[in-house]
């Protein structure tokens, strides 16, 4: 059996090294690369499972350690099982993809979270944590839970519907097709199967493999070029043939290949929760049974992907052609979809999408990019498609095993208090910080008020006839002085001014005025986010370096001006777009930052914009920490958006919603 002596014995350089080193989570990537793929593999689990004798063995010492509780993790799953073995085995085998958590002293996320390299290495979080992980002193913490669902009741297992079933499988990877056809020999009922593979050798073995299994009926197997990903074959070979079923299950090989291995987690835990646990499923199709208004199931978003997964992010453009053909209205940033693109579905929720006959040039040819594409928005458009057909969006949460309505897990990594910000932040050497709705806010929220508020002032004056028409004269000329420059750098507000000064005939002097009157107005409207000026403060005071970047056409003075105000006014760097050139927006603020870094110096950025401060610094491969700014707080309490369409600028709802949502949005968590 594993032991220290073994441990001591085989890895010589990881002992040494944990024995001179405080930081333990860097372990990984410190110690010989050929010694840890070898002796981890020797050591944890393998891909193949454990004996019986291993399972035992393992779970005596859990329970020794207090860190398997039999009952709890029966009453967490909302399931029985046969016996203690059989429950420990359950999580030893979810443990690995899934947020299960084996006792209330283990969470198994949160160990992940503060261990990636574990993660990295697809490593059992328990396992590590037994063999090596207390030992070195790796962060373990107690269960926690930061969402509760809306549970619905239920159906209790049983055995065949009288549903009409399909698969629908996009096959790349031929181990997909193994995988595929295990969990279908389990399947409580028999069914179709519709597959569309890359060659011919793939479309062999897939007519082979699922003509042999007893729970298949019929095989459609399809050769399809790479051009569409999983999305583009379904609906140009099967969509007609989809509809003649009560319910179909779309499903393709997904593997995210990074850090010298193939990471299947994420597949793992969609396989899991879509067909392989048989507990689940079975629950899922008596319910679509039973229940004619559930429209499309999926497991909630896959735990160890940025909290800002259900965001719409860059695609957004990509979905107004899809939404204006469906007759959808695209309003909140945060949405529920099926993060990965595969889930259950009635034809008749998605009526739109499979009624329409495609070819593969209706979709964007390869490469295609990591997001923000035509692919990337009918990802986004399914659960909102299900909506506006009538019916509801099904989720299974597998931290507390059950089956739910309630979408609010969009926003559920959200939950946070001032004091895990500090601890959070406080771990990192330098820490860069976005200005509007980060550090400051808006009293009456609206970024155009201000010049809302000059337009009136025009017109008092006799400069110009409407105060909302300046608002648009104001703003396209300020697009107008960044295509003079081909949209390369950035421009400030004295710029926008200038320009115009010349379209509208003032002098360079009334030109210099507004653009001050502009700022004074706003200005007057800055107030701060109390609890992030007093953590950025703190910061500062324990001597860590604190950056300020800002994507804005204010100057550095002006935005310096408004920090001075809400008591951020010394010990940091700050970096306005107006003056050095580069945005964060597009990646060339980041660049700069990046290239300025020294050496195993640790940064994290805070911000919350999703794609300028959360997505585009990630694939520059910096930290960073996405925090919600009013409106999406708002959103996240059950409050409809007051300013929506036409009321955009409507100075009454201004006035009115303007201060409830800026105080609400005040601190940029939920839960406090």
């Amino acid at each position: 059996m594993i032991n220290k002596q073994l441990i001591k014995k085989t890895m010589p350089g990881v002992f040494s090294y944990v024995k001179s080193q405080p930081q333990l989570f860097k372990l990984a990537k410190r110690i010989d690369e050929r010694i840890q793929t070898r002796e981890y593999a020797k050591l944890n689990a393998n891909d193949k499972g454990y004996t019986t004798k291993d399972i035992s063995y393992l779970l005596s010492r859990a329970k020794q350690a207090g860190l398997f509780d039999y009952a709890w993790y029966s009453a967490q799953q909302c399931r029985t099982f046969s016996c203690e073995l059989e429950a420990f085995e359950d999580y030893l085998h979810k443990g690995k993809f899934s947020c299960v958590n084996p006792s209330p002293n283990f969470d198994t996320e949160l160990y992940y979270k503060c261990n990636t390299d574990i993660y990295l290495q697809g490593e059992h979080a328990l396992v590590h944590y037994l063999n090596h992980g207390q030992q070195e002193g790796r962060t373990s913490l107690p269960a926690t839970q930061k969402w509760h669902p809306k549970a619905i009741q239920s159906t209790a297992d049983g055995g065949a519907t009288s549903l009409k079933i399909a698969m629908c499988f996009h096959v790349f990877y031929d181990e997909f097709i193994d995988y595929y056809c295990d969990a279908l020999a389990k399947f409580p009922q028999s069914v179709d199967v519709f597959v569309s593979v890359a060659n011919d050798e793939l479309a062999k073995k897939a007519t082979n493999d699922f003509e042999a299994c007893a729970k298949v009926n019929n095989v459609t197997v399809k050769v399809v070029p790479n051009h569409g990903r999983n999305f583009g074959p379904m609906l140009v070979e099967f969509a007609s043939e989809l509809q003649s079923y009560d319910l179909f299950c779309h499903m393709h090989s997904k593997k995210s290949l990074y850090s010298g291995r193939a990471q299947t987690q994420w597949a793992d835990y969609l396989g899991e929760y879509l067909l392989k646990d048989q507990h689940v499923i079975k629950q899922v199709l008596n319910h679509f049974n039973d229940n004619p208004k559930s429209g499309i199931y999926y497991p909630t978003s896959f735990w160890m992907m940025p909290d800002w997964v259900n965001h719409w992010l860059k695609n957004k453009p990509h979905a107004q052609k899809i939404a204006k053909e469906w007759g959808i209205e695209l309003s909140d940033d945060f949405l529920s979809y099926p993060a990965g693109g595969m889930f259950w579905a009635r034809p008749d929720a998605l009526k739109q999408l499979l009624d329409k006959s495609y070819q593969y040039d209706d979709f964007p040819a390869e490469p295609l990019p990591n997001d923000g594409s035509e692919l990337h928005a009918l990802e986004r458009m399914l659960g909102l498609l299900v909506e506006k057909n009538g019916f509801k969006q099904l989720y299974y949460y597998p931290k507390s095993g059950q089956l739910t309505f309630d979408n609010s897990f969009i926003l559920a990594q959200y939950v946070n208090t001032q004091e895990n910000l500090r601890h959070q932040l406080g771990a990192f050497d330098h820490i860069s910080f976005d200005v509007f709705d980060t550090l400051v806010r808006r009293k009456y929220q609206a970024p155009d008020y201000a010049k809302l508020l000059l337009g009136k002032s025009l017109v008092k004056s006799k400069i110009v006839s409407d105060a909302h028409s300046f608002v648009k004269t104001r703003n396209d000329a300020e697009f107008e002085v960044r295509k003079e420059k081909n949209f390369i750098g950035d421009v400030d507000i004295f710029e926008t001014y200038k320009y115009l000064a010349n379209q509208l005939g003032w002098t360079k002097e009334q030109a210099e005025q507004y653009a001050e009157q502009e700022f004074a107005y706003d200005l007057d409207m800055i107030e701060p986010k109390d609890e992030m000026v007093d953590l950025f403060n703190e910061l500062i005071i324990v001597n860590k370096r604190v950056t300020v970047a800002s994507d804005t056409y204010y100057t550095q003075e002006q935005v310096s001006l408004m920090l001075a105000k809400v008591g951020v006014s010394v010990g940091f760097e700050l970096l306005v777009s107006s003056n050095l050139g580069k945005r964060k927006d597009n990646g060339t603020l980041w660049q700069h930052i990046k290239e300025s870094l020294p050496a195993k110096q640790s940064f994290i950025h805070v911000g919350d914009n999703a794609v300028a401060d959360a997505q585009i610094p990630g694939d520059y491969g910096l930290q960073n920490l996405h925090i919600l700014n009013p409106l999406d707080k708002w959103h996240a309490g059950g409050f409809n958006n007051p300013f929506v369409g036409d009321l955009n600028l409507n100075e009454a709802q201004i006035l009115k919603w303007g201060p409830l949502v800026s105080d609400f949005g005040r601190f940029p968590f939920l839960g406090e």
